[in-house]
C-alpha cells in the first residue's frame, strides 16, 4: 500500500506542477487555485479507478484473502457472449461510486461460466442465469444474491442494502425461523431471495410458512402473495387448494392473475422435461396438468406435445397431435400455424394431411398475409401436384416480395420449378 501511495503521491506532484505553471502564465491567482484544484482532483480519481481491477483469482484464493483483510466477497458470474453482463462489466461496474462502495467493503471478484474455475462456481452456487452476483462471508456464507441486469442507481441501492446486515439472508432466514407463521417475516426474507434466487428456492419456506395455516386461512390477500411466489409444486394442498377454489382467489386477486399462476405452475413443472427431452417423466407429468382442466393449461400441453414430437423426430405423434388439435389451440396463431405447416411440408407425406396444412397455411394469410406465408402455400400445393394454385401462390409471394424489396432466390427458385419466368 505504501508502494501504490508513492506512485500516487509522485503522479500528483507532477500534474500539479505542470498546471500551475500553465495557469500562472495564463490566469489571474483565484482562478489559477481553483482550476488546479479541480484539475487535481479529476486526476487522482482517474488514477484511482484505473487501479480498480476485478481480481480473477480462483475462488479459494479469494476466500483466503477475504479472512486475510477481514472483507466480504463480492463474486460476479458471467459470459463473453452476454450482453447483459457485457453492459454490467463495461457500464455499471465502471461507475466511480459502484467502485468505491466495492473497494471499501469487498473482495471483488468476477470468473468466466464457460471457463473450469466459473463452472465449479456456477454448479456450487446452482446459478441458472446471468449475471449473478453473489455476496459472500469470509466464512463463505452467502449474504446477497442478484442476478440479471441494473440500472447503475438501482445496482448502488442494491450494494448498499447488501451491506445491511437486517437486509442480508441470515439474518431474515432466522427472523422467519423463530416464527413460521408470521407472514410478514417470510415476505421480508421472500423479497430478497426472488432478487437473486429461482422460484423453486422460494418453495421450502414458503410451504413452512402455508403449513401453519388453515385452509380458509389461504384464502387471503397475503396467503395468495404467498402462494402466487413461493408455491411451485402442482401436487401440493395449497396449489390444489386454489384449483378448486378459482372463484375466492380470483375476488381477492383477479382473473388473469390466478389464470397466470396456474400457467406458470404447469410451464415450472413441465419445461424441464420439455428441454431435456425426458419424455417418459413428461409424460407423467403430463397426466397430473391436464386434469386441471382449463383451455389456457390444454393450449400449454398442445404446445409441449408438438414440441417434445418435433424435437424427438416423432412424426407420426406430431401429425396425430396437430391434426387433432391446431385448430383447438393455435387458430389464431399466425406465426404457430406456418410452424406447423412447414413441418409438414418437410416430413409429412400423405395429401390428406397436406390439405390440412394448406388449410392452416391459408387461415395464417387470413391472419396476416405476408410474403413467407404465400411462398409456403405454393410449396404445399407443389408438393401434391396443384400446380395450378402453386403458380398463382408464387405469384402473389413475387408481387408482396418486389413491393418489400426483399431477397427473391427462394421464390425465382420455385418459379423455375414450376416452369415460371
Amino acid at each position: 500500500m505504501k508502494k501504490i501511495g508513492a506512485v500516487f503521491e509522485q503522479k500528483e506532484y507532477i500534474c500539479k506542477t505542470v498546471f500551475q505553471q500553465i495557469h500562472n502564465y495564463m490566469f489571474p491567482k483565484s482562478i489559477r487555485n481553483i482550476t488546479i484544484f479541480c484539475l487535481f482532483i479529476l486526476t487522482y480519481n482517474g488514477i484511482a479507478q484505473n487501479n480498480f481491477k476485478f481480481d480473477e483469482s480462483d475462488y479459494q484464493t479469494i476466500i483466503k484473502r477475504s479472512k486475510q483483510e477481514k472483507k466480504s466477497v463480492f463474486l460476479m458470474l458471467y459470459a463473453t457472449w452476454c450482453p447483459h453482463c457485457t453492459k454490467m462489466k463495461t457500464e455499471v461496474l465502471q461507475d466511480t461510486l459502484v467502485q468505491k462502495l466495492l473497494n471499501e467493503n469487498y473482495i471483488y471478484s468476477w470468473q468466466d461460466i464457460e471457463k473450469p474455475e466459473g463452472i465449479m462456481l456456477k454448479n456450487k452456487f446452482k446459478v441458472t442465469s446471468i449475471p449473478t452476483f453473489i455476496f459472500l462471508d469470509s466464512n463463505e456464507n452467502e449474504l446477497y444474491r442478484l442476478k440479471n441486469e441494473y440500472k447503475t442507481t438501482d445496482f448502488i441501492a442494491e450494494i448498499k442494502n447488501a451491506l445491511n446486515p437486517k437486509s442480508q439472508l441470515p439474518y431474515l432466514e432466522k427472523e422467519f425461523s423463530k416464527d413460521p407463521s408470521n407472514a410478514d417475516k417470510w415476505l421480508n426474507y421472500m423479497n430478497v431471495m426472488k432478487k437473486g434466487r429461482n422460484r423453486s428456492d422460494l418453495s421450502v419456506t414458503a410451504h413452512r410458512y402455508l403449513e401453519t395455516q388453515s385452509d380458509q386461512q389461504l384464502i387471503s390477500q397475503t396467503n395468495w402473495q404467498i402462494i402466487s411466489n413461493g408455491v411451485t409444486d402442482i401436487t401440493s394442498r395449497e396449489f390444489q387448494y386454489v384449483l378448486h377454489h378459482q372463484k375466492e382467489f380470483e375476488a381477492i386477486s383477479s382473473p388473469s392473475r390466478v389464470e397466470r399462476k396456474i400457467s406458470n405452475i404447469v410451464t415450472e413443472l413441465l419445461q424441464p422435461f420439455t428441454k431435456n427431452l425426458d419424455t417418459i417423466n413428461y409424460k407423467k407429468q403430463r397426466e397430473i396438468a391436464q386434469k386441471i382442466g382449463s383451455k389456457k393449461v390444454d393450449s400449454l400441453l398442445f404446445t409441449y406435445d408438438i414440441t417434445i414430437a418435433e424435437r424427438t423426430g416423432n412424426w407420426s405423434s406430431y401429425k396425430k397431435t396437430t391434426i387433432e388439435s391446431t385448430e383447438k389451440y393455435a387458430w389464431n396463431n399466425s406465426s404457430l400455424l406456418k410452424e406447423i405447416s412447414k413441418n409438414y411440408l418437410k416430413h409429412i407425406a400423405e395429401i390428406p394431411s397436406l390439405k390440412e396444412a394448406i388449410k392452416w397455411t391459408n387461415h395464417s394469410l387470413e391472419l396476416n398475409d405476408v410474403f413467407d406465408g404465400n411462398l409456403l402455400l405454393s410449396q404445399l400445393y407443389l408438393k401434391i401436384n396443384d400446380k395450378k394454385m402453386a403458380v398463382l401462390k408464387a405469384q402473389k409471394a413475387k408481387e408482396i416480395c418486389s413491393g418489400l424489396g426483399c431477397n427473391s432466390k427462394d421464390i425465382d427458385e420455385l418459379m423455375l420449378e414450376l416452369g415460371q419466368k
